[in-house]
């Protein structure tokens, strides 16, 4: 049964897909401005549900949550570290770097949630591990944000490798 109505779903996606690409950008546009809240909202609902089964095991297994939260938090913070320093190293302007550096240091949990729900189910230690991740990596781009903004006047105040080799 669920995996006939994954079919169908996947089936539904790719046409609408290809009547998208058909009508243009603008068709495409619209699509997205509709259905935007739509999905934000079934994001938000999906964390609120994993919260809640998961709170139990969060609250009972502190251990194992730091075992999982502090790799999280050193990836990335050192994964945004450097790509926001190659960017400047290389010359890129600041407002490219900082989506760079929050690209490059994300995990991508909303994938994570979906696949290990639809995979192992709400009670899965799978899941656990990726509402962890949510729960540091939310945080932990707040902050990479903060320090990328605070940081700008030291972005551009030196010159680049590039043009110090020269």
């Amino acid at each position: 049964m669920r995996d006939s109505s994954s079919r169908r779903d996947i089936r539904f996606a790719q046409v609408w897909r290809g009547w998208l690409l058909k009508h243009g950008a603008a068709a495409f546009e619209v699509a997205i401005h509709r259905i935007g809240p739509w999905s934000s909202g079934a994001l938000l609902t999906t964390l609120v549900l994993l919260f809640a089964f998961q709170g139990e095991q969060i609250v009972r297994q502190p251990r194992v949550i730091v075992l999982l939260a502090v790799p999280i938090l050193i990836q990335v913070l050192f994964n945004a570290g450097l790509a926001y320093w190659l960017n400047r190293a290389v010359g890129e302007k600041h407002d490219v770097a900082c989506p760079a550096a929050l690209i490059g240091a994300s995990n991508f949990f909303e994938l994570a949630v979906a696949a290990a729900i639809s995979l192992f189910g709400f009670h899965s230690g799978a899941a656990l591990a990726t509402v962890v991740g949510v729960l540091i990596e939310v945080p932990v781009m707040l902050l990479v944000v903060d320090v990328v903004n605070r940081s700008k006047g030291w972005y551009e105040h030196t010159g680049t490798i590039a043009e110090l080799s020269r």
